[in-house]
């Protein structure tokens, strides 16, 4: 079947303004994650309770949640430049408001203002590198709109620590400032504005949305915290939850005239069956990318910089998998190559589901380059997949959606696996302790003089920990494959579209 878009003529400067909106996207991605290292250092300096400090991450995503669908709205009314250029001014003032804040509050509202702002940026820079690049180069396109949205997550974490040991957590914030001025430069200079449309504004659909979305991302942020459903607070959220997203599909589905989220989108089976990838990808991807920083620090006791410097690799697979995935488009069937992506996923998922305390660090490194090779195989195709037969006019719309959903899918897959892994460790600390007894074993006897210094029983009872939390580590990640595994077979829903 053929593309949608249309022949197009050449974009001046398409390289300067892929650079300069890239920039923001990264600036956007790498704020989910590089906070994290630095939070108790910031607990110390702002003198806040551990609850209280989450808030500094919750604040941004749920604000990051809310924004991400009206972006596209923003977009298509007021125009795609205009739009862009407050995000980029708005993050970067805001970060600067982060580093300089002096109490919780502040740091709070500013995080607030920073999620509000920088949600637009990756769905729009989505949609502008589809607009500025014709059909055949979708993939390619895409391929270097992944590299920014993953790698930023990859990197945060090791930045964060690097900046935090060696200048202060406020450099965690401050590092924005030169980036947010040269992609505001960047796009002033060299986009072009695309024509606004006089769209109305669907106010009760997006009120409904975001209930439904900010109360999920507070219950899945806080849900671990609370014991989920044996705390009252979860219960409300999940109610709010769910009657928000009634209300608002069933108001799109019988309103008559324009809605906050058009029915259209969802007539296309690839964007469809596109999106429901994206949801299953996004919980693959983060989930994984949460496993490892605490599995590599806190069992293998490898330093913050060094925990960066062995998951980063797994962006080189998905460049390399960038030179392959456009020629392999116009040659075979794109279906092929996303079912090759899902199987190099499953298999890199094997193998970190058989990683024990003695894993070597080339096995680590090996499986992320192979998961992130997968990935490009999957994210670059699908993507171009997905919005190759969608009409233009509604790529504002349908990249917001797109990445709200993998937003979701990877908020939902970082609270499953993070739960089942403490839940699983406390069950294989018992099972395990079962055994750890002078009568099953005559051995057992000498366990705690042969194991640890001084036969201590707390250090006996640690490693049994240790042990107990690598078997939960490698059940999560069996989780993750049978999940990949089981998305797989509906790669036969996409339509091929113009190689």
């Amino acid at each position: 079947m053929r593309s949608a878009t249309p022949t197009m003529s050449p974009v001046p400067h398409r390289g300067v303004i892929t650079a300069s909106i890239m920039l923001a996207s990264v600036m956007s991605a790498l704020d989910t994650t590089i906070a994290i290292v630095a939070l108790p250092h910031i607990q110390g300096t702002l003198s806040s309770t551990q609850d209280q400090i989450s808030w500094v991450l919750t604040s941004y995503i749920v604000a990051a949640a809310i924004m991400t669908p009206l972006s596209g709205w923003l977009a298509s009314r007021y125009g795609r430049r205009r739009v862009f250029l407050a995000s980029i001014l708005g993050f970067t003032l805001a970060s600067v408001l982060c580093g300089v804040a002096q109490s919780l509050a502040e740091i709070v509202v500013a995080r607030l203002l920073q999620g509000l702002c920088g949600a637009a940026l990756v769905p729009l820079s989505q949609a502008t590198l589809l607009d500025i690049n014709p059909p055949e180069r979708h993939a390619r396109a895409m391929g270097v709109w992944i590299m920014g949205v993953t790698l930023g997550p990859v990197i945060g974490p090791a930045l964060g620590g690097w900046l935090t040991e060696n200048y202060s957590w406020r450099w965690v914030f401050f590092i924005n400032l030169p980036f947010g001025v040269l992609s505001f430069l960047g796009v002033l200079t060299f986009m072009r504005e695309t024509q606004p449309r006089h769209l109305p504004f669907d106010f009760f659909g997006f009120a409904t949305l975001s209930l439904a979305i900010g109360a999920l991302q507070l219950l899945l942020d806080r849900g671990q915290v609370n014991d989920w459903f044996s705390d009252p607070e979860t219960w409300i959220e999940a109610t709010i939850a769910g009657l928000g997203l009634y209300l608002f599909v069933v108001h799109i589905a019988t309103a008559r005239g324009p809605v906050f989220v058009s029915p259209s989108l969802f007539k296309d089976r690839n964007y469809f069956t596109g999106s429901i990838f994206i949801f299953t990808m996004g919980a693959v991807l983060y989930a994984t990318l949460a496993l490892l920083p605490p599995l590599l620090q806190g069992l293998f006791n490898y330093p913050v910089v060094l925990t960066g410097l062995v998951t980063a690799p797994r962006g080189l697979g998905s460049i390399a998998a960038l030179f392959l995935v456009g020629p392999l488009m116009r040659r075979i069937d794109v279906r092929y190559v996303i079912g090759t992506g899902f199987v190099m996923t499953a298999i890199s998922l094997w193998h970190m589901s058989h990683f024990f305390l003695q894993t070597s660090t080339w096995a680590v490194v090996s499986s992320g380059v192979l998961q992130g090779f997968g990935t490009g195989f999957i994210y670059m195709p699908l993507a171009a997949t997905a919005f190759g037969t969608l009409a233009p006019h509604l790529r504002n719309e349908g990249t917001a959606l797109f990445n709200l959903l993998r937003n979701l899918g990877s908020s939902i897959g970082i609270s499953a696996v993070t739960t089942m892994l403490v839940r699983n460790t406390q069950i294989m600390h018992a099972r395990l302790a079962e055994h750890v007894t002078p009568f099953a074993d005559p051995l057992s006897t000498h366990a705690t003089q042969v194991m640890v210094p001084g036969g201590s029983l707390a250090a006996l009872n640690a490693e049994v920990t240790r042990q107990a939390a690598m078997i939960a580590y490698d059940n999560d990640f069996k989780l993750v494959m049978i999940l990949t595994l089981c998305t797989a077979p509906l790669v036969v829903l996409l339509r091929p579209v113009q190689r």
